[in-house]
């Protein structure tokens, strides 16, 4: 992927996330607003049924307290996601969504699993593992600054609290993972100096010509030709010329 595909601001870093959001307390809204319970349509494993939970249940969220945990990150992370990883934003999104709602549906219990949680954890996961597997200082900065705000989460990919969809945890860090390892090339390429290119050669390196063996500079007197082309290069005409 080249280079300067990445790290530019759009009105698609602020605009779709709000979006995002947006449509998710618009949901929560609806629900207080006239006494509707959506739970029903989120993710309930094993069951043909259940299926359609894999695309409803990131927009159904139980209370006040439960959208306000995860819309935030979630707005953290998806800024996150379009400034740097834009060209497989939506990719990361749509398919995050998708399969970490699957592999709930796979291994979930017998309940409905509801949330935007698991999409929140393929945007920590995918964020830390890209960052790693990219070596790119700002990628990297990036997935430190993931894991010092929302390292915590970790805890919750274990049955350690009642009530969690873990399942839904565990699937999401999973296909974060996958998709950091699946979309591997499509990243930001640090920028190479001359000599750490795989077609380098000393011998051929204007700067070093300079130089001796020991290091000591080497007085350079331009030919005529060189002069030459210095002076085109400067738009000077030629001492000889007249």
């Amino acid at each position: 992927m080249i280079q300067h595909d990445h790290f530019k601001f759009s009105t698609g870093v602020i605009i779709y996330p709000v979006f995002f959001v947006l449509t998710i307390w618009l949901v929560f809204w609806f629900e207080v607003r006239f006494g509707f319970n959506f739970s029903r349509y989120g993710v309930y494993p094993q069951t043909l049924k259940g299926l359609r939970g894999v695309v409803l249940s990131p927009f159904i969220h139980g209370d006040i307290q439960h959208i306000y945990h995860n819309t935030i990150p979630l707005f953290v992370l998806s800024m996150a996601l379009f400034y740097f990883y834009r060209p497989i934003a939506w990719k990361v999104v749509l398919f995050g969504i998708l399969f970490s709602g699957f592999f709930t549906w796979c291994i979930g219990r017998p309940s409905y699993h509801i949330g935007a949680s698991g999409l929140i954890y393929v945007l920590v996961s995918f964020t830390f593992f890209k960052g790693v597997f990219a070596k790119h200082y700002r990628l990297i900065a990036l997935s430190l600054l993931v894991i010092f705000l929302y390292g915590s989460m970790l805890w919750y990919v274990a049955p350690v609290k009642e009530g969690i969809s873990w399942e839904g945890h565990l699937s999401g860090l999973v296909t974060g993972l996958l998709f950091a390892l699946f979309f591997r090339r499509e990243i930001a390429k640090p920028k190479k100096y001359v000599w750490e290119q795989e077609n380098y050669n000393e011998e051929d390196d204007p700067f070093l010509k300079h130089f001796d063996e020991d290091g000591n500079f080497i007085e350079h007197i331009e030919t005529e030709e060189e002069q030459t082309e210095i002076n085109y290069i400067y738009k000077e005409k030629p001492k000889d010329s007249k």
